[in-house]
C-alpha cells in the first residue's frame, strides 16, 4: 500500500489552495497518509528560503499575482492579506497532530478547515475558540485541543527535523514511501500520475 508523508503550514495560502485533492488522490490509490506539521518560517531558514516579509518587492508581486491566478483558477477565494497572517501556526498544528493521535474524524477537513480559516473566512486559528470549532467540524472532540499539547509540541518540532533531513523546504511537500517528492500544490497532479505508475 502507497503511502504519503504530508509536509506543510496551517498559515500556508498554497496549502489551502491544495484544498482536499492530494486526499482525493490518495483515496483513489488506497493510500495512507501521515500528516506532518511544521513552521514553515523555520523551515526556510534551515533550508536556504527566505520569510515572505524579507522577499524583494518583485517576488513579492508575482507571489500575489500567482496566488490569485490560482485561486481564481480552483474557484477557492483566497484574500491576500488576510486580518489574522501571520498569526501562531502552533496551536492548529498541535490540535492536529492530537486529532491524528486520536482518530475518528477527517484530517483532511481539520487541515483544510484551518487553511480555509486563515485564507478565506478572516478567522484567528490561534484561537482557542477556532481551534475547537475547526475540531467539531471535521469530527474530532473539541476537548483534544486541551489534551496533548505537550507530545503536540514535540512533534511540531520532531516534523520540522524530520523535513529538514527528508529535503523538505517548502510547503505543501509530499513523499511518497518511494522518496519520491513533490513540491507545491500544483505538483498534486503528478502525484497522481506517479501513484498511477505513469511518471
Amino acid at each position: 500500500m502507497a503511502h504519503i508523508d504530508y509536509f506543510f503550514s496551517t498559515l500556508s495560502p498554497y496549502a489551502y489552495l491544495a484544498g482536499t485533492r492530494m486526499e482525493e488522490v490518495a483515496a483513489k490509490h488506497g493510500a495512507t497518509i501521515t500528516y506532518k506539521p511544521l513552521d514553515v518560517v523555520a523551515l526556510f531558514g534551515r533550508t536556504g528560503g527566505t520569510p515572505p516579509k524579507e522577499r524583494h518587492p518583485s517576488r513579492m508581486e508575482l507571489r500575489a499575482q500567482e496566488l490569485t491566478r490560482q485561486s481564481k483558477k480552483l474557484g477557492m477565494p483566497l484574500n491576500l492579506q488576510p486580518a489574522f497572517w501571520p498569526t501562531n501556526g502552533a496551536p492548529s498544528s498541535y490540535a492536529i497532530i492530537a486529532a491524528q493521535n486520536a482518530g475518528g474524524g477527517d484530517l483532511g477537513k481539520l487541515t483544510h478547515g484551518f487553511l480555509r480559516a486563515v485564507w478565506a473566512e478572516e478567522k484567528d486559528i490561534s484561537q482557542d475558540d477556532i481551534v475547537r470549532a475547526t475540531l467539531e467540524d471535521a469530527g474530532f472532540d473539541p476537548a483534544l485541543a486541551d489534551s496533548g499539547l505537550l507530545a503536540g509540541a514535540e512533534t511540531y518540532a520532531a516534523n520540522l527535523e524530520e523535513a529538514v533531513s527528508r529535503g523538505v523546504f517548502g510547503a505543501p511537500f509530499y513523499i511518497t514511501d518511494t522518496d519520491e517528492r513533490f513540491w507545491g500544490q500544483d505538483r498534486i497532479a503528478d502525484l497522481d500520475l506517479y501513484l498511477s505508475g505513469k511518471l
